[in-house]
């Protein structure tokens, strides 16, 4: 997050928004611009109990009346309390912002990122739950288990006001990546030995991404309307392959403290050339009627033309898909500062994923993965600086995959699913000295339509049923302050099988927020203060993640 301004957590379906991939919701990132006007820096240091640390320093210079320059860095090096984890961060991203006019803006940005880490499974299960009493043990192999990515990503922004009413934007991205990824991992135990798998996938991706917006608001009569008109078209082009562990052994190894793995020898399993082209198209018009009523209407139309090769059968996965994704949602607000409203929309994954790399012509299994959201809400500004917010909604998903629960790294067609639930929320300004951010979730999942892999009932994996987040700050005084919370979250199935549970847990954090002058501010952070053993996710049931005990960072803040 070292070059990000902002995180955006968008819930429901957001295909009108952002296209494929948004069924359930998005996590938008909204990077940081060089400023014009303003000179400015500002350098981050901390450091944890397990002797991770990091260094980021975000600076910004005019370069003249209309043109600034804007250059944020970090380098982080990675610890914690699993044996042999280690890895480091590097980052660097100028950013170059010029005043073409009083009305035109040119925003230009590339990013180099070098991720190097260990690759960590987690812990086999036993008995039905994680396997206990190896919290901090490695199952897998010191130096093959390894994840890196090199990305070059470079960017272009062109914003235009044509009037006071209309504005144009239009973007375009290049980016390039090269990933490797190197695993022995935990396929089971019976309490004495635990049996091993593996295997090593490199990526290499290139693509082009252009974007064009238009915005306009005007009135036809008494009906005000906010209008989005926008298109959008990409390439990318992926080269992919995998090798499998074979050992030259057995595959178990005697469980213990440290795991010893039997020697292993590389096989190629696949290798994989894909060509994807994509074009979208979409219009929304946000109606407003009088004081007390808006409307919402969208049409997205996607086309992604998918041309995969198996590099070492031969075998052509091509396919073509086109998918028109709407939205629709009415906001009724009785008084100024209470807003209740219902929403519809639809979303949708190609079943070659997020990925885009192999797929098979003519299976019906790969037709797209859909979306369809319902939503139901209410947000209520309870003073300028505190929101409650409600929602009852309904995700449906037909078409749908899931991990398989016995062979970690495949999936399996699991038909179509339910997810309802409800939430609540009270975010901002309790009282002058005290920040809260406080929510509750219940969420209620089944498949509903029985396949091979599962029956009809059978409860989605990851899904618990009850969670709670609470944070709070209580400003002491005007440079001191103090926080504390608690992340709740119900027991959940590691996978659909239901034949591993991960238990419920509670965590509390800490801080101390401390600004020694107007430049210079302190901080600590204690997450897991009761040092508490929780396994909060899985993939599947024998690679289970074990959280973080208690751990403490320092950290200090200078500003220029």
């Amino acid at each position: 997050l070292y070059n990000v301004s902002r995180v955006e957590v968008l819930k429901g379906a957001n295909a009108l928004i952002f296209g494929r991939g948004g069924g359930g919701g998005v996590v938008n990132r909204v990077s940081k611009t060089a400023q014009v006007a303003d000179s400015f820096g500002e350098f981050d240091a901390s450091v944890d109990t397990f002797g991770a640390f990091a260094l980021l320093a975000d600076v910004n210079q005019p370069l003249t009346d209309t043109v600034g320059l804007r250059l944020n860095a970090t380098y982080e090096e990675f610890d914690s309390n699993r044996d042999y984890f280690e890895g480091r961060f590097i980052g660097i991203s100028p950013t170059l912002g010029v005043e073409i006019g009083p009305d035109t803006r040119l925003d230009l940005s590339y990013t180099y990122d070098d991720d190097r880490r260990t690759t960590d499974r987690g812990v086999p299960s036993f008995n039905g739950g994680p396997l206990l009493g190896y919290y901090d043990t490695f199952f897998g192999q010191p130096g093959f288990n390894t994840n890196s990515i090199e990305a070059h990503i470079a960017r272009a922004r062109l914003t235009h006001r044509v009037t006071d009413a209309i504005n144009f934007n239009a973007a375009v991205q290049y980016a390039n990546y090269d990933k490797a990824y190197a695993n022995i991992l935990p396929r089971g135990t019976d309490g004495t030995t635990v049996s091993l798998g593996g295997y090593a996938d490199a990526t290499q991706r290139e693509n082009l991404i252009g974007q064009a917006n238009l915005v306009a608001e005007f009135d036809t009569g008494p009906i005000g309307h906010t209008l989005l008109v926008g298109i959008e078209g990409g390439r990318q082009d992926t080269q992919n392959s995998r090798d499998n562990v074979a050992f030259t052994g057995g595959d178990t190894a005697p469980l213990a403290q440290t795991i010893f793995v039997p020697a292993f020898t590389l096989s190629p399993s696949r290798s994989r050339d894909s060509d994807l082209t994509t074009f979208s198209a979409y219009v929304q018009d946000q109606v407003a009627i009088g004081e007390y009523l808006e409307l919402i209407a969208g049409l997205r139309f996607d086309r992604f033309d998918l041309v995969t090769v198996d590099i070492v059968s031969g075998a052509n996965g091509s396919r073509v898909d086109e998918q028109i994704s709407p939205r629709v949602g009415v906001i009724v607000k009785p008084i100024e500062t209470l807003s209740l409203y219902g929403a519809y929309s639809e979303s949708f994954l190609p079943q070659a994923g997020d990925q885009f790399l192999l797929l098979s012509p003519g299976d019906a299994a790969f037709e797209p993965e859909q979306f369809t959201n319902y939503e139901l809400g209410a947000k209520w500004a309870l003073s300028p600086r505190l929101l409650a917010a409600a929602a009852l909604f309904r995700l449906e998903r037909d078409n749908t995959t899931a991990p398989d629960p016995a062979n970690t790294g495949l999936t399996v067609q699991t038909g179509a699913s339910r997810t309802e639930g409800f939430e609540i929320s009270l975010t901002g300004e309790v009282t002058p000295f005290w920040e809260a951010s406080l929510g509750y979730t219940y969420l209620d999942g089944e498949i509903t339509e029985t396949t091979d892999a599962a029956v009809a009932g059978t409860r989605l994996q990851q899904l618990p049923e009850h969670q709670i987040t609470a944070w709070n700050r209580f400003n002491l005084s005007d440079r001191l302050g103090i926080g504390a919370g608690i992340i709740y979250q119900g027991e959940q199935f590691a996978s659909f099988s239901g034949n591993v549970t991960l238990p419920d847990y509670v965590r509390v954090d800490a801080a101390v927020f401390y600004d020694v002058s107007d430049r210079l501010s302190v901080q600590v952070n204690v997450e897991n203060l009761f040092d508490e053993q929780y396994y909060p996710s899985a993939h599947g049931d024998n690679n289970i993640q074990p959280g973080r005990p208690f751990s403490a960072r320092v950290g200090v803040r200078l500003s220029l």
